[in-house]
């Protein structure tokens, strides 16, 4: 590792931080943003999906829940049977800094709610999955962010803990969970102000940031 910075490893989340994951604008392109609006008030699926990124069988959740709700059964099995369509594309200039961080020797990890299915799913898609010195994925090790119980495992797995650490997420709670922890962190908006937190830290110098 290359920076006199505190931080010795970097991790990414990976939905709306290296993936696109909008499962509404799938389902806009559908059925139109009326009956999205009414999909998604009428049905559980992102509570549901939740259960996926804890461990449960992804197809068989999914499909339950269609059994459960025969008015959108069509609509609720597309989020396992389209699934791929919803996660993507990827964000381009995220990977470009997850690369640059590893082409300096610098250590980057993956912390994700993501279901042990679905992330075998990406990994067949997205050759950068393969690229990380660690992942820690909630369906894998059957629990989620926010709780304290995956940071823990991070920690534990990777050796380090508090500033060692810098951590990009979208979610606020995923970040606050890991600013009590005493990470670093930042709340990830654009790939653009990723890289400016990156080069502040001297984990980047400006051109490689680009």
């Amino acid at each position: 590792m290359t920076t006199d910075s505190d931080i010795k490893a970097v991790v990414f989340d990976l939905g709306r931080v290296l993936i696109n994951w909008e499962p509404e604008a799938f389902y806009d392109a559908q059925i139109g943003e009326i009956r999205r609006k009414e999909f998604f008030a009428s049905v559980p699926i992102h509570e549901t999906n939740l259960n996926v990124d804890r461990g449960y069988p992804f197809k068989e959740t999914i499909y339950a829940l269609a059994a459960d709700y025969p008015d959108w059964s069509q609509e609720i099995r597309w989020w396992h049977d389209r699934w791929l369509e919803m996660a993507s594309p990827l964000i381009p200039y995220s990977e470009r800094l997850l690369r640059a961080l590893k082409a300096k020797g610098i250590p980057v990890l993956a912390l994700t709610n993501f279901g042990a299915e679905t992330f075998e799913i990406a990994m067949g898609e997205y050759d950068f999955l393969s690229e990380f010195d660690q992942a820690y994925v909630s369906g894998q090790l059957k629990c989620i962010k926010p709780d304290a119980e995956i940071y823990q495992h991070l920690e534990d797995g990777s050796g380090w803990s508090g500033r060692a650490l810098l951590f990009a997420d979208d979610r606020p709670e995923n970040i606050e969970a890991a600013a009590n922890r005493g990470w670093q962190t930042h709340l990830f908006t654009t790939p653009d102000g990723w890289a400016e937190r990156l080069v502040a830290e001297g984990l980047l110098t400006q051109d490689e940031a680009q």
